[in-house]
């Protein structure tokens, strides 16, 4: 028999047709959930720079519970929606990881290959242009340099939706897995480097809400009257410890199945993540970026912004590095390994998806605030910078994807054409000898 040389295994390939329906769900809720979380941040934006600004100030100050003090709960309306409302967002954020490693692309280590490389690349090259800008000025803020290495899910598929309504199926899946290991090791930096006046009593103390939690979702036990006081006690130990709350809630996310029952119903994380989904698409992230995104340009010397060191290298990790990063290590993988694109996607299409993920919101600006404390001056140029840097990410991508997305719409109809009109697409005719 001849021998046929193995076939290079194709990154970015169509996939089966069920995790195609889930991946078209999530892309569906989380468009939502992006432009809820830009509405937040308009807002508050338009709000912090009129004439009522010192209103909008006053209601992110506000201590809801000063009573709370012995739990370290006396927290304002802003840490409840950065420490409170995102763990929600981190608890889908688990139930996402813990599905793609046990039932998704992460489990096959030929196929996590590319959106591992991908993310770290996303991340270590955004960090490098911050230090380097930030060293090169004195070292001042040499702290935030993990402020730039996050991808905002929601509104970059926000963006992706928007304009890319013919581009390649694979592409959409890529940003959704990269996104999801990019949240993983951006969970990994905030518990790791950003955890200030550890106390490991509280966390050794959180362990037994989370194993309750776990004993009743293991045994498909949703009694809401125990799972959201278990999770609620986790969350306060998990605060109480000096680690950021919101890795209770990924914990939480990591206990629940994944599996199908016998029957063939979906398993529990994913019924879960149906109906955490939406609180946290239309609830805590935009509520969070609501609070969190209010920058005051007012009586502000713009010049000065311009040239802060770390608004030049939060600006110039988001914008060049996220690019160079996921384009460059995509490529480098492709160079050194028998693995290529999938025929139907272009280096063209990865660029534009290079770009966009440099769109840095929701995590880039809690690391914002872990990094300088909320409200410092620090934190403000901050916020000024990732804003900045994911409106040029987000517009440096709609131009090469709106322009991708006209080349493959020109392929689909060409693909579709019936001119002899038998009602089989002429592509698919053979030719006549």
């Amino acid at each position: 028999m001849p021998h046929h040389p193995p076939r290079p295994s194709r990154l970015l390939a169509r996939r089966s047709w069920p995790e195609a329906r889930f991946l078209a769900d999530v892309l569906r809720t989380e468009t939502v959930g992006g432009g809820l979380l830009l509405l937040g941040a308009v807002l508050a934006l338009v709000w912090a720079n009129s004439p009522w600004r010192s209103a909008y100030a006053e209601l992110g100050d506000w201590v809801p519970w000063p009573g709370g003090t012995a739990l370290h709960l006396d927290l304002s309306l802003a840490t409840w929606a950065a420490d409170g409302l995102l763990a929600i967002f981190f608890f889908v954020v688990g139930l996402e990881l813990k599905r793609e490693f046990v039932a998704g692309d992460l489990r096959d280590p030929r196929r996590a290959a590319l959106p591992v490389v991908a993310a770290v690349g996303g991340m270590v090259v955004p960090a490098l242009i911050y230090l380097a800008v930030t060293a090169s000025a004195g070292g001042a803020g040499m702290r935030g340099w993990a402020i730039p290495t996050a991808t905002d899910i929601a509104f970059a598929l926000a963006v992706l939706a928007v304009i890319g309504s013919h581009l390649p199926q694979g592409l959409r899946a890529f940003l959704l897995t990269l996104a999801v290991v990019d949240d993983l090791l951006a969970i990994t930096v905030i518990a790791v480097f950003y955890t200030a006046d550890f106390h490991p009593l509280p966390l050794l103390g959180a362990l037994l809400p989370i194993a309750g939690f776990a004993f009743l979702v293991q045994r498909r036990r949703t009694w809401w009257w125990a799972l959201i006081p278990l999770a609620a006690a986790a969350w306060v130990l998990v605060h109480a410890s000096g680690v950021h709350a919101t890795v209770a809630g990924v914990l939480l996310g990591f206990t629940v199945p994944v599996l199908t029952g016998r029957a063939g119903e979906p398993g529990l994380a994913e019924r879960l993540e149906h109906r955490w989904r939406p609180i946290s698409a239309g609830l805590a992230v935009p509520v969070f970026a609501f609070f969190a995104a209010g920058v005051s340009l007012v009586d502000v010397d713009l010049g000065a912004v311009v040239r802060d060191p770390v608004v030049l290298g939060v600006a110039g990790g988001l914008v060049l590095g996220k690019v160079v990063g996921v384009f460059g290590s995509t490529f480098l993988l492709a160079r050194f390994t028998r693995a290529e694109l999938d025929e139907e996607i272009t280096w063209a299409d990865l660029l534009g998806l290079a770009l966009l993920a440099g769109i840095g919101f929701t995590v880039s600006l809690l690391i914002g605030e872990l990094a300088f404390g909320p409200g410092s001056p620090e934190d403000e140029r901050v916020k000024a910078a990732v804003l900045a840097g994911s409106l040029i990410s987000a517009g440096l991508a709609a131009v090469v994807l709106l322009r991708r997305n006209r080349v493959h719409r020109r392929i689909s109809e060409r693909e579709s054409r019936d001119d002899d009109g038998d009602g089989i697409p002429d592509v698919y005719q053979e030719r006549p000898a």
